[in-house]
């Protein structure tokens, strides 16, 4: 264990973080919302801390092995989530206590999306801007960022971009060099941000509403700059965007690069992953506007509109919303949380289990029925053509044992601390699938449960974030062996 590297390392990745806290300045300072002072303290905070760790500990030089991309990458995510605080809870601001801070600053970090705030629409500018901000930093990761840019995390960038990068397949690369797949990706990243960005504005959007929503919808974050969503503006060609990039955000990067490396779209349509979630999305659009329509809860045209919507946004674990969906009638509302459990595809911004799991969960559990009546016949798991190696699927099948264990042992906690079973249950699920809405008394924000509950549902956000093991692994004995 190189703990003198990773120090270092978390030294620069927050001299690099505390950079990104001079952008909402600058809103501030066009806005004059007063608000500049919460940052330029923040920002000299952070530099300052990150500057001295990597002083202190600046000569540590030494390959990275995968132990220290782990401790890395889980001490990142604290550190930037309690530095991320700052302007939240700092006077000046919007001065909030110091669970809800961390609450808000993880949320953002995390993509998850759930809020305690109220009256979001007369916020500082600065404030809103940084919300979305931390969103999209969180979203493809600022690992894999700081490992495009920075030539000093060369060296062992590959544990950092495993560590971070979502998915059960985490060692495929889509360029030779590491240092370039994480610039690629970025790029796409930031290719689409500004794509979404100009449609939103061309939709009706202020041009401030229409790059913070970029922001949120690309990361599947969320964040609104208004209390009541994307159901603010009111605007079916606003929605149409919203649903084509939340898509195309919850789906696989790497088919992004080779699609536009190959100028062609033929690799969405021969990835088994990505026609899987397409008609996931469909499906569950169709029976959800069906009962919506058979209810009389709406129209014929309403329902299919308020569906789609609903379903992308909820089932890429975005969390925007034009409606309460909750509030809908039948099994529909648990149709949909549960939806978010799946996820989007690996490799994307969203959150959940992801689809390939899925996919690799039954077809395990078909292949077992399989050898139930040919015992010795030999049934292979195929995914794009390729058998899949048992390690992966052993991989799978740990990770959703251990995925279902955390959620039960989150859920009886948060029931330690008063709340009642639904919100208990969907409060865990929102952010271990970095949703955001959640039901129960966390339907529309989590600002009315205790201080506890709210760190206690920051650790549910970063085990989702990181998609459990690379937390988890720290508290394993092995690790901390020579």
């Amino acid at each position: 264990m190189h703990f003198r590297i990773a120090v270092r390392i978390l030294g620069s990745l927050l001299m690099m973080f505390s950079v990104t806290l001079l952008l909402p300045i600058i809103f501030s300072y066009i806005y004059d919302d007063g608000a500049e002072d919460v940052f330029i303290r923040a920002f000299f905070i952070t530099f300052v801390t990150g500057f001295v760790l990597w002083l202190i500990f600046h000569r540590a030089q030494a390959e990275m092995r995968i132990k220290d991309g782990f401790l890395v990458t889980v001490l990142f995510y604290l550190t930037l989530g309690t530095f991320g605080a700052i302007p939240f809870y700092a006077e000046g601001g919007i001065a909030l206590s110091i669970p809800d801070s961390i609450f808000e600053s993880f949320s953002g970090l995390t993509t998850t999306g759930a809020t305690v705030l109220v009256g979001i629409d007369d916020l500082p500018k600065s404030i809103l801007y940084y919300r979305q901000q931390l969103q999209w930093l969180g979203g493809m990761g600022i690992i894999v960022l700081a490992v495009a840019i920075l030539p000093m995390l060369g060296i062992g960038g590959m544990q950092l971009f495993r560590a971070e990068t979502p998915g059960p397949m985490k060692d495929s690369k889509l360029t030779p060099r590491i240092k370039h797949t994480a610039l690629a990706l970025w790029s796409i990243y930031v290719g689409l941000t500004i794509a979404c960005a100009i449609a939103y504005w061309l939709a009706g959007m202020s041009w401030f509403d229409a790059l913070c929503h970029s922001f949120s919808t690309i990361a599947t974050g969320g964040f609104s700059t208004h209390d009541a969503s994307i159901g603010y503006f009111n605007s079916p060609s606003i929605e149409i965007i919203a649903i084509i990039f939340m898509v195309l955000s919850g789906m696989n990067y790497g088919l992004h690069f080779f699609a536009i490396k190959a100028r062609s779209a033929r690799h969405y349509f021969r990835d088994d992953e990505a026609r899987t979630f397409l008609l996931y999305l469909l499906s569950v659009t169709a029976i959800v506007a069906g009962v919506l329509w058979w209810e009389e809860f709406y129209g014929p045209g309403d329902a299919i509109r308020l569906a789609m919507f609903e379903v992308v946004s909820i089932f890429t674990t975005t969390g925007f919303a034009t409606v309460d969906f909750t509030a809908w009638p039948n099994m529909l509302p648990f149709l949909l949380f549960f939806g978010a459990f799946a996820g989007a595809c690996a490799g994307s911004t969203s959150g959940g289990m992801k689809i390939i799991r899925v996919m690799l969960i039954y077809k395990q559990a078909m292949r077992e029925i399989y050898r139930l009546i040919h015992p010795k016949a030999v049934f292979p798991v195929k995914v794009n053509r390729r058998q899949m190696p048992d390690r992966v699927i052993d991989a799978v099948w740990g990770f959703f044992a251990i995925y279902t264990i955390v959620i039960v042992v989150m859920q009886i906690a948060l029931l330690a601390t008063g709340m009642d079973f639904i919100t208990a249950f969907s409060a865990v699920g929102a952010t271990i699938n970095n949703l955001g809405p959640g039901m129960g008394e966390v339907t529309y924000n989590f600002q009315d449960i205790t201080g506890t509950a709210k760190l206690l549902l920051c650790l549910s956000m970063i085990l989702g974030r990181l998609e459990i093991f690379p937390l988890l692994v720290l508290f394993s004995a092995m690790f901390w062996r020579k």
